[in-house]
């Protein structure tokens, strides 16, 4: 063709290709209508012009930043960090501090170490190569998922949109069901897509791994090549991003931030977070690999509206579309296709960058904010995890955020030109980042309105030594100085106000306030009119622990029932579940075994915090209460106890750890029964035991079962409490490996199947029907049917429970 030929049909070229990348993006010609209420796009605020400046930044301007990093390093919040500033095409700052790793040596943290970025995946990987996929119009954003992956569509989700999947507002859960068990990547499809949504799609915003999981597996079928051989191939390769990729080379060791331990291995060049691990290391939320510099390649791409180094990777529609405000009526909450705008993660970046600035945040430590007004962009990287998980990054993003926006003129911070600065609380998976904020209980929340519900109330406090704020200020102390309100009784569960008794406990006296303090473990267990009278209602603040026989719930439940018998109001506390409220395990219990120690057929670990078993309580139970439950403010379904901010107070005297909470459903399906399991040692539900049991034979057992997540060790122990209180036991000690793939109801099935095995005259089995809650599970272990096959069979009632659940969820 000639060169004017050329001339002549170039401009057709160009209308049609727009074509295609505005029909992928807006979707409106093929495209059905999407669920109700629509996502309400909007572009950022107009920022103001960023303030005149040198052409030259200043090294010195970045000293707050240098030394809040020193400080964050030496008060051991993070082992080390690498952070970047960008600038107008230009790295204006690029520093390390501290170290890399820490165990088993220390090794210095160097600029170009590479990190294990968690969820930055998400939109350094995932939303990158899906807009890659809707500028070629191969997909479009406003077509259902199951377009692009039928086998999606089951259960209520064929009308959930790829851009519900990209905002967080497909209603899907946080992470991948745990049930059916799944253990590779083909076995998380098959369990996403065999999940239902927990909140209808399209009403509001829960950030959720399986949503980028979903999107990872679009873009696999859609390209015909998995995911991190497509993002190689079309975003880290042509961007020059040469230190970035999934399933790092173990020759790059040398430069790898390690992070935390799984069992005995310190975790280096493997991926953190287990839902992507157990996936093989390649997953659309998770499992990205990278240095700063890299980064700092993709953030410089966005800023010039898809292209770097004359290299484009995205159209600029494809990067205006990502960062636009995609809001939900009567919600502040804002996010753009995978790229945070507004959220509980932002706060700290919201009040240093200025309006139509976004980022993302990594469970790992990792962060990166971006400002494309003012062609500017911060990079912060750190593996807070290592060595003990424990770290905390926050301080770390709040003192850099802060010393950039003040060395880089950048206009006002976008809280400041925002009205309402209380966002809602967002469900997140393991790879989001570290809790948006510490956890706040609901006394925290009921004390920061003022004590406004109880006002002009006389109540009653049912609670113990774990109803406490995160100051270590007791509930009943603060209801005791609330204006308007007047503490008349005070009621305790078992083990007492104290939390100290491992028996009956009598009612009496409290020292401190001179009210009487009615036993609810004692006498009776329930309030009676008489305790009642003269009350207008009862608050509750007690800290669950998450299994269907601790008793505190049952005393809840009784207390609600005593409260709708004589017309008070009852209002719940809410605290966290400490072993997550994201897992539903085990047997439900068969209704006939109905008690003090199972008071509704729930499954054995239910996955719901106390404030949400009220609410289904006072529904399937019919009690009728006058229910008000204050919720927590910053709390996330999947997070353990060590990840909420708050301060691990023991809910019994027995339960000393969180580790010791996580066995105790399983351990505790067999106590019943003539074992030990550890009271009256130092280590209570950690081992298992008795003078009968050869503990070399059970270690040997159990550990040829290979149950994920646990190990086995041989020992013997002297209990000093009964049974075999002085007398030397031969058994096991338990050694939690994943607390994330344990299950702990196959556990608690594997034990109670193993003493049955090779101790058939010798282990009472019959004594756990209370505990195991379903008799058909001691039958099939007394048939010798395998624990796997076992556990198979309550699946279907668990699901069942997972449907009736999803009702009452609050978080």
């Amino acid at each position: 063709m000639s060169t004017i030929s050329s001339a002549r049909f170039f401009p057709v070229y160009v209308v049609l290709a727009a074509a295609v990348v505005l029909g992928g993006l807006a979707g409106c010609v093929t495209a059905p209508p999407p669920l109700l209420p629509r996502v309400i796009v909007e572009p950022p605020p107009p920022p103001p012009p960023p303030p005149e400046e040198p052409l030259e930044i200043d090294a010195r301007r970045f000293a707050p930043v240098s030394q809040g990093a020193k400080q964050e390093v030496a008060a051991g919040h993070v082992p080390g960090a690498v952070i970047l500033v960008g600038h107008r095409g230009k790295t204006v700052y690029r520093m390390a501090f501290g170290n890399r790793a820490l165990e088993p040596r220390a090794l210095p943290m160097k600029v170009d170490t590479i990190f294990d970025l968690a969820s930055l995946t998400k939109v350094v990987a995932t939303t990158t190569a899906v807009m890659v996929l809707v500028d070629r119009g191969q997909i479009n954003l406003d077509k259902p998922a199951a377009a692009y992956w039928p086998a999606f569509a089951a259960n209520g989700k064929g009308g959930i949109t790829v851009r519900q999947l990209m905002t967080h507002t497909s209603g899907l859960r946080a992470g991948v069901a745990s049930r059916p068990h799944w253990s590779d990547y083909d076995g998380a499809m098959e369990a996403i897509a065999q999940d239902h949504p927990v909140k209808t799609p399209g009403t509001q915003f829960n950030y959720s791994d399986v949503n980028f999981i979903a999107l990872g597996e679009i873009v696999r079928r859609v390209s015909h090549m998995p995911l991190n051989v497509f993002c190689k191939r079309e975003v880290f390769e042509p961007l020059g991003m040469k230190d970035t990729s999934f399933l790092p080379s173990p020759a790059l060791k040398s430069r790898l931030a390690p992070t935390d331990y799984q069992g005995k291995g310190l975790r280096w060049g493997v991926v953190s977070d287990p839902t992507s691990y157990r996936m093989g290391g390649v997953a659309g939320h998770a499992g990205v690999f990278a240095t700063a510099g890299d980064l700092a390649l993709l953030a410089q791409m966005l800023v010039n509206g898809g292209e770097v180094d004359g290299k484009r990777i995205l159209s600029p529609a494809a990067v205006a579309a990502m960062t636009k405000a995609q809001r939900l009526p009567g919600i502040s909450t804002q996010r753009g296709l995978g790229w945070d705008i507004r959220s509980p993660y932002s706060r700290v970046f919201n009040t240093a960058f200025p309006a139509g600035s976004f980022g993302h945040t990594g469970y790992t430590g990792t962060a990166m904010w971006i400002d494309p007004a003012s062609k500017t962009y911060m990079i912060i990287l750190t593996s807070r995890l290592h060595p003990n998980g424990k770290g905390n990054v926050k301080p770390l993003r709040a003192k850099t955020a802060a010393g950039v926006a003040a060395a880089v003129p950048m206009g006002p911070p976008a809280l400041a030109a925002w009205s309402d600065a209380d966002l809602e609380p967002e469900m997140t998976g393991f790879g989001a980042s570290d809790t948006p904020d510490r956890v706040r209980p609901g006394i925290e929340v009921l004390a920061a309105s003022g004590f406004a519900p109880l006002a002009g109330k006389r109540i009653g406090v049912i609670t113990n030594h774990t109803g406490i704020d995160a100051s270590g200020r007791s509930t009943l102390q603060l209801l005791l100085k609330a204006p308007g309100v007047k503490v008349g009784a005070i009621f305790s569960p078992e083990h007492g106000l104290s939390g100290q008794f491992d028996e009956k406990v009598a009612s009496g006296t409290d020292p401190a306030t001179g009210l009487h303090v009615y036993s609810l473990y004692g006498k009776v267990t329930r309030p009676t009119a008489a305790m009642l009278r003269g009350l207008d209602a009862l608050v509750y603040d007690i800290q669950d622990v998450g299994a269907r026989f601790y008793t505190y719930i049952t005393t809840m439940a009784y207390a609600m029932e005593a409260a709708a018998g004589a017309g008070l109001d009852f209002y719940v506390l809410d605290r966290p579940d400490p072993i997550t409220a994201s897992v539903v395990q085990g047997p439900v219990l068969d209704p006939d075994l109905k008690s003090y120690i199972g008071y509704f057929p729930l499954p054995l670990r239910y996955g719901m915090t106390v404030g949400e078993l009220a609410h289904l309580f006072n529904k399937e139970r019919a009690i009728g209460a006058k229910l008000h439950v204050v919720p927590m403010q910053g709390y996330r379904r999947n997070a353990w106890f060590d990840q909420t901010g708050l301060r691990w107070v023991n809910p019994s005297p027995n339960l000393r750890s969180l580790t010791q909470a996580i066995l105790y459903p399983g351990v505790g399906m067999i106590e019943s029964a003539n074992v030990s399991v550890g009271r009256g040692t130092a280590t209570p539900f950690e081992l298992i035991g008795a003078p009968w049991i050869d503990g070399g034979r059970l270690a040997s057992y159990l550990s040829g079962r290979r149950l994920p997540g646990v190990v086995f060790e041989a020992i013997t122990f002297t209990p000093a409490a009964s049974p075999y209180a002085h007398h030397r036991c031969g058994g096991v000690r338990f050694k939690v490996t994943d607390r994330n793939t344990l299950d702990v109801a196959a556990l608690g099935v594997e034990l109670a199947a193993a003493l049955y095995r090779l101790y058939p005259g010798k282990f009472l089995i019959d004594k756990t029907v209370g505990m195991v809650g379903s008799r058909q599970v001691i039958r099939a272990i007394k048939d010798g049917d395998d624990p796997r096959a076992i556990d198979r069979r309550w699946q279907s009632r668990l699901e069942a429970f997972n449907r009736l659940r999803a009702k009452y969820l609050l978080y």
